[in-house]
Formats: structure tokens, C-alpha cells, sequence
């Protein structure tokens, strides 16, 4: 069920309604944003609300495309090191004698 959050920005107030379980995750976006809306106003002081609204949407959509392409490369990575193992594992347990045989010689008692 959504709740109404409210949110500061640049001194300004926005009522949002959200997830209870996702209120902090937004304040949390709230807070980098006006962050981001601060430094870049005080960047370009002569600009526009509207202009450092997308500046900080272009650094942040830049940010995530990066962070997008690390994981796309941590996964590869991840995916030939599994399948490295596996062969690995595979090359093993071909070598490995049956079930239902002993590796170990049987003694008589």
C-alpha cells in the first residue's frame, strides 16, 4: 500500500506517494538528487532550474549506464569462470570410477 512521503528539493516540497517498503530508498534518491541539483547550481549559477535538472539527469543516467556496463562485464566474467569450473568439475568426475565401483582395493578379514 502507498503512503505519502514528503520530499525536499532545492527548498522546495513534494508530496510523493510510494511503497511503504521503498520510503526509504526514495529519501535516499531525494537527498543524492538535491545533492546533485545543489552542486550543479552552484556551477551555473546564470542557468535555469530546468537546465540543471538535466544536467543531473544526464550525470545520473550516465552514472547508471556505467554501472550497467561494469555488471555487464562482472557477469561475463563470472559466467566463463563458472563455466571454466564446470568443465573443470565435468573432466573430474569422467575420470572418477563409477558408482559402484571402489577406488580402494577390498581386503579379505
Amino acid at each position: 500500500m502507498s503512503e505519502p512521503v514528503n520530499l525536499r528539493i532545492l527548498d522546495r516540497e513534494y508530496l510523493v506517494a510510494c511503497p511503504a517498503d521503498e520510503r526509504d530508498s526514495l529519501l535516499s534518491a531525494a537527498q543524492l538528487v538535491d545533492s546533485r541539483l545543489r552542486d550543479v547550481r552552484n556551477a551555473h549559477r546564470s542557468a535555469t532550474l530546468d537546465r540543471w535538472a538535466v544536467l543531473v539527469a544526464l550525470n545520473l543516467a550516465n552514472e547508471l549506464g556505467q554501472l550497467q556496463r561494469q555488471l555487464r562485464q562482472r557477469n561475463s566474467e563470472l559466467e566463463r569462470s563458472l563455466e571454466g569450473l564446470t568443465q573443470r568439475l565435468d573432466g573430474l568426475l569422467a575420470q572418477a570410477p563409477s558408482a559402484g565401483q571402489s577406488t580402494l582395493p577390498l581386503r579379505d578379514a
